[in-house]
């Protein structure tokens, strides 16, 4: 709706003019919008509504700073921001709330989040980067409250990046980091931990970054006295100003209805930020919220009747109106009828996107009506067939669920039937099952060949090493070829990470890309979240697998379903680094896999068993696009293993398990550390004529998709799933796949069974991981009396 930003300075008095009642067409446009889309709400045609009434005139201040290559991670009520830069219309608005799947009809999220929640596409039908230069970006909104933060950071850090590292192909992604990351977050929402990190870090690392908090002195129904020290956020962080002998922040305050004010202060930091890469807060007060905080409530019932009345005084509109009337720019007149016309065209794009949204449901009603007259002519049962097909016909605005269910429940009453109708609903419900499908469950992972294989060589010199070289020098050869990677996380700069894979290598190349951060797990998450959807590969440390709960909302809400909620139009290939399993007490040797394994639906989720496996992961991941996290084994570093002479390129392939030692009595199944115990307890089961087959996972997401491991079981006949995590965790996981995707119960004899760590948390020390993870004994003990139920003659009660 807007041209490219141009400033009052360097424009005459009629351009001026025209800006301004342009941004008044905009603002009230968004207005009338957020008015029709909570009576949508209230009228059953939408199901929730989040709007973003009272913020107009801030938004277009900071439309006007924005510009091209620079990155939105925002709070969801910035709908005039999107559409000032013309990047929403009232009908994609309006097809956001209804929730039309068409992503031509709702770029946003394609209805699968709702309203409120933009973005702005990034990546082609085939997953290759547009050229984020040449529009500007928004990355996806989430719901969850602050966040949005963390991965400001990152899309702030990009421009650092940029700025700094020689060697980049930036011409996608980046004018010598000249652009700005603009966060907005509601007041309420700075109470969060995800605020207070991620301004302390970009604080630290002195990024280009402009966050905005739309200050309306409530959260939902709470008031700011209950949410914020001095009910102030900009007044308890002054001690954040820089000054002349310490970098920090330029924190900025400004009314939200003073649209010259705004202006100004927009414009003033985004250059600040845009030249000297210095962060800058811009808390804007004495902003209202119209219709409340959603369509769930009305904020009557927790205003009073002063609040009420100096929110109707203050409303932005209503102030930029007055102030475009004072200034000569507009007569009353003029204003009057220009806000009909914007009132006629809204009216009009709601009826237009309803009518699209409603079209494919119609004419799948109609075909399904004419399936269902034929199916009445030919059953038996028609006398119960025919009020579904009557409900139906009744129904002038289907839903997808009410035509499927028609045709669902139909079915149930031509069991045993074999005619021409039956054989064409089955078809039809096939054919419209597989458009939900795309509609609602695609796009979760991109289609990439992951499990390409390219095995380590070794020449007939080959020593052994300490594993940790082995890493470190593999990641020595991907810093060297890839001059978009860099590797950060707490230890990992200056002392090479506390295991020492990445020993002297910031010294090598460099501060910017192998870095220290600070004690923040959920910002380096971001950090790295940000920069991936920037063009960067980036590799964010974690120290510890029992750590990485502190990001985990993060990685769960964000990063893993970043690819499904923007169907495909955004990615952000990310690498997690961590290291875990067994090792002593309770916070340094958890295996939470079960958790992860829930929450990171999105993400690959990789176990490799030793230094050359993780190495490969890495080698094979910087070829891909999906988000993924490695776990590599704390107790594994010293341990020795032989050098690969071709670091940087052999790849271990993601979704295919590994056979270790072959046998034919039983199948055990398991991964990580717990993995070296089996092979061993293998090995010890020889002695009492047990031979069994040792199957390394290697992936849990995705999981064997060549179905392996059923194979092994084809010829066993017994499965065993060795695991430290908690019981129902991982292991449950596992069996799972191999007895329902597998169908590896058809050649079992013996009960399937896991052998898991105990429920609490494993103790400290040696005894600790001996008593609270599975041991050797535990193991053998485990197999022996699955083969002594087998053959009791043939193997004597043990115990």
């Amino acid at each position: 709706m807007q041209s490219e930003t141009q400033t009052e300075s360097s424009i005459s008095f009629d351009e001026f003019k025209s800006q301004v009642l342009e941004d008044y067409r905009v603002a009230v446009t968004s207005r009338e919008c957020s008015l029709l889309g909570r009576r949508e709400v209230l009228t059953g045609k939408a199901k929730f509504g989040i709007f973003g009434d009272g913020k107009e005139v801030p938004q277009l201040a900071m439309a006007r700073a924005f510009k091209k290559g620079d990155f939105r991670s925002g709070y969801y009520r910035d709908q005039t921001f999107m559409m000032a830069i013309n990047e929403l219309t009232p009908e994609q608005f309006f097809a956001g709330l209804y929730a039309d799947t068409d992503v031509e009809n709702e770029p946003m999220s394609a209805g699968r989040q709702m309203g409120g929640h933009f973005m702005t596409p990034s990546i082609d039908e085939n997953g290759n980067w547009l050229n984020l230069m040449e529009q500007k970006n928004s990355s996806s909104d989430i719901s969850p409250t602050a966040g949005q933060m963390p991965r400001l950071l990152g899309l702030a850090q990009a421009s650092k990046i940029y700025r700094n590292v020689e060697g980049i192909d930036a011409e996608k992604f980046s004018d010598k980091g000249n652009e700005v990351a603009w966060g907005t977050i509601g007041n309420a929402s700075t109470s969060e931990g995800h605020f207070w990190e991620t301004i302390n870090a970009a604080g630290v690392l002195q990024v280009p970054m402009v966050m905005s908090v739309w200050d309306d002195e409530y959260g939902i129904s709470v008031h700011a006295k209950h949410q914020t020290t001095k009910e102030n956020i900009s007044e308890i962080l002054k001690g954040f100003q820089r000054d002349e002998e310490d970098k920090g922040y330029e924190i900025l305050v400004v009314n939200g209805w003073d649209y010259a004010a705004l202006m100004d202060t927009y414009e003033k930091a985004g250059a600040l930020a845009r030249r000297e890469h210095c962060p800058v807060l811009i808390h804007v007060v004495e902003l209202t919220q119209p219709q409340g905080h959603s369509t769930s409530g009305s904020h009557e019932r927790y205003k009073s009747e002063e609040r009420l009345k100096w929110e109707k005084e203050h409303d932005c509109n209503l102030k930029l109106r007055n102030w475009i009337i004072e200034n000569d720019f507009a007569t009353e007149d003029q204003m009057v009828d220009l806000e009909k016309q914007i009132k006629k065209t809204v009216r009009n794009a709601k009826q237009k996107a309803w009518n699209a949204y409603l079209k494919p449901m119609m004419e799948k009603k109609r075909s399904l009506l004419k399936i269902l007259d034929q199916v009445l002519e030919e059953s038996a049962n028609a006398n119960f067939i025919k009020p579904i097909r009557e409900e139906l016909k009744g129904n002038r605005e289907p839903l997808k669920k009410d035509i499927v269910s028609a045709g669902r429940r139909t079915l149930r009453f031509l069991i045993g039937e074999n005619s021409s109708s039956r054989t064409e609903l089955l078809n039809w419900l096939k054919d419209y099952e597989a458009v939900t499908e795309a509609d609602y469950s695609s796009t979760l992972y991109k289609e990439e060949n992951f499990t390409e294989e390219v095995l380590p060589s070794y020449s007939d010199e080959t020593t052994e090493v300490d594993a940790r070289i082995i890493l470190r020098d593999n990641f020595d050869t991907i810093f060297s070829k890839r001059p978009e990677t860099l590797i950060f996380g707490e230890d990992a700069g200056e002392i090479g990470d506390v295991n020492q894979g990445l020993e002297g290598l910031q010294k090598k190349f460099g501060a910017f890309r192998v870095s220290d951060t600070g004690i923040r797990e959920a910002t380096i998450l971001g950090q790295g979240i940000g920069m991936a959807m920037r063009g960067l590969r980036p590799i964010a440390e974690i120290q510890y697998l029992d750590y990485i709960m502190y990001c985990l909302q993060t990685m769960s809400d964000d990063l893993a379903t970043l690819h499904y909620r923007t169907r495909g139009r955004q990615k952000a290939p990310l690498i997690v680094r961590t290291r875990g399993h067994r090792l002593e007490g309770i916070w340094h040797s958890g295996s939470q896999m079960g958790g992860l394994l829930n929450l990171l639906r999105g993400m690959y989720l990789l176990v490799p068993r030793n230094m050359t496996k993780a190495a490969g992961f890495y080698n094979q991941l910087l070829d891909l696009d999906t988000p993924a996290l490695i776990v590599e084994c704390l107790n594994g570093y010293r341990l020795k293993e032989k050098m690969p002479e071709n670091l940087g390129e052999f790849k271990t392939p993601i979704g295919k398990v590994e056979t270790l030692k072959e046998g034919k009595d039983i199948t055990l199944v398991s991964y990580g550390s717990t993995l070296r115990i089996v092979e061993q307890v293998a090995r010890e089961l020889g002695e009492v004529d047990i031979d069994a087959e040792v199957i390394d996972v290697q992936s849990l997401l995705p999981f064997d998709v060549n179905h392996d491991i059923v194979k092994s079981v084809e010829k066993t006949n017994r499965l065993l799933v060795i695991d430290e995590d908690v019981p129902g965790g991982a292991s449950a996981y596992i069996l799972q796949e191999i007895m329902e995707k597998q169908d590896a119960w058809r050649y079992l004899d013996s009960k399937p069974q896991t052998l898991t760590a105990k429920e609490h948390r494993p103790a400290y020390g040696s005894d600790g991981d001996y008593f609270s993870k599975p041991s050797p004994e535990d193991i053998f003990e485990k197999i022996y009396a699955i083969m002594h139920e087998a053959n009791p003659e043939k193997y004597p009660s043990l115990r």
